[in-house]
């Protein structure tokens, strides 16, 4: 996350579900100065539900012509796509459809030279090599997970929802919201053809549901949301031995305050490591965390409403100044000014997106 020419990246990526209504991949510029959204160009029907993207750097950096956007079809026979970015305001598809063997992918990252996605369907992992023209290639390594969790409807058997590098780079954890726990893969030399080998799995909460992850600025520490317990688990992170431990357990509303039932969906964390916030469906707002300095624990402080309703993802802009919710039901990307000294978001403003599923930044 560095700067270009002074500027940050001023582009932001939404993905949607086209199977609600949605109109693809959704191009908007980012005011600087004010965070606020324009929206440019949609892909409309290029890819069927893009639900979660990703986006690599051109070779000016952040913010520069010349990367390329990856994007998951969220299908039941499950997809990924290479777009070109030398034109950012207007994705251009780089090749077809490629199918990652599959079910329901749902998210996606760049590591060791390939893509790999979180099927959520299947419960399990794919990786597709990338060329060194940013297309993917056919061939396909899957890696299934196997168990289940102890709510029935929901962890009847194995959920891959994330896919997530360790900062060290030698390291990919996929969290598992129906086995209820973090899988961890190899990404060193020694594994053939930089494909990610299964090395340890480390187990959660009995029914806490996993869904994301994200590291703290320091790398020795991570912050796991769960979908089922609604709430966050702190852990401890050793990139030297590949381990993984909890160490502390919160919820992500106030008790006093919580719905029936609550699904938080992601989890940010400030670059200087003194902040995070979740997004929180059911409870409809975004949850401020305040994150001691050694990284080994989070207070919630507060709530705020999404702007919206049922934010399936939460994304922090580069800069640290604004926080961006993508609001799925009420379709819309709502966001938010960060107070930079209490870490509290203010609403700004909101631009309409049917069924917004995720927001990246390029």
């Amino acid at each position: 996350m560095s700067e270009v020419s002074g500027q940050w990246a001023d582009r932001a990526y939404i993905g949607s579900f086209t199977s609600a209504g949605g109109r693809g991949i959704t191009t908007a510029s980012i005011d600087l100065e004010s965070g606020a959204l324009t929206e440019l160009h949609h892909t409309e029907t290029l890819l069927p539900d893009p639900s979660y993207l990703t986006v690599t750097e051109g070779p000016g950096g952040p913010g520069s012509p010349g990367g390329h956007l990856y994007a998951v079809s969220e299908r039941e026979m499950g997809g990924a796509a290479a777009f070109s970015l030398t034109d950012r305001d207007r994705p251009e598809p780089l090749g077809e459809l490629t199918p990652v063997r599959g079910g329901g992918p749902t998210h996606l990252t760049i590591a060791a030279g390939h893509l790999i996605t979180a099927n959520y369907g299947s419960g399990s992992i794919s990786a597709l090599p990338v060329r060194a023209d940013g297309t993917l290639g056919s061939h396909v390594s899957v890696h299934q997970h196997t168990g289940d969790g102890p709510e029935t409807q929901r962890q009847e058997g194995p959920h891959a929802h994330a896919v997530v590098p360790d900062p060290s780079g030698r390291w990919l954890l996929s969290v598992d919201l129906g086995t209820d726990s973090v899988w961890i893969y190899d990404l060193r030399d020694a594994c053939p053809e930089g494909e990610p080998l299964p090395y340890a799995e480390v187990e959660l909460r009995p029914g806490s549901g996993p869904r994301h992850l994200v590291f703290h600025p320091d790398g020795d520490h991570a912050y796991v949301i769960n979908e089922l317990a609604s709430s966050v688990t702190v852990c401890s992170w050793d990139a030297a031995t590949g381990a993984l431990e909890a160490v502390s357990e919160k919820a992500t509303v106030p008790d006093s305050a919580a719905p029936e039932r609550n699904y938080p969906s992601a989890l940010v964390v400030s670059r200087d490591g003194r902040f995070a916030w979740s997004a929180n469906r059911g409870h409809d707002s975004i949850s401020l965390f305040a994150v001691a300095a050694s990284g080994d624990s989070i207070e919630l402080t507060g709530t705020v409403p999404c702007g919206g309703h049922w934010p399936r993802d939460l994304a922090l802009h580069p800069s640290g100044r604004w926080l961006y919710a993508a609001n799925e039901r009420s379709g819309d990307v709502t966001w938010f000014g960060i107070d930079q000294v209490t870490g509290t978001p203010h609403r700004e403003g909101t631009i309409p997106v049917t069924a917004a599923s995720c927001v990246v930044f390029g």
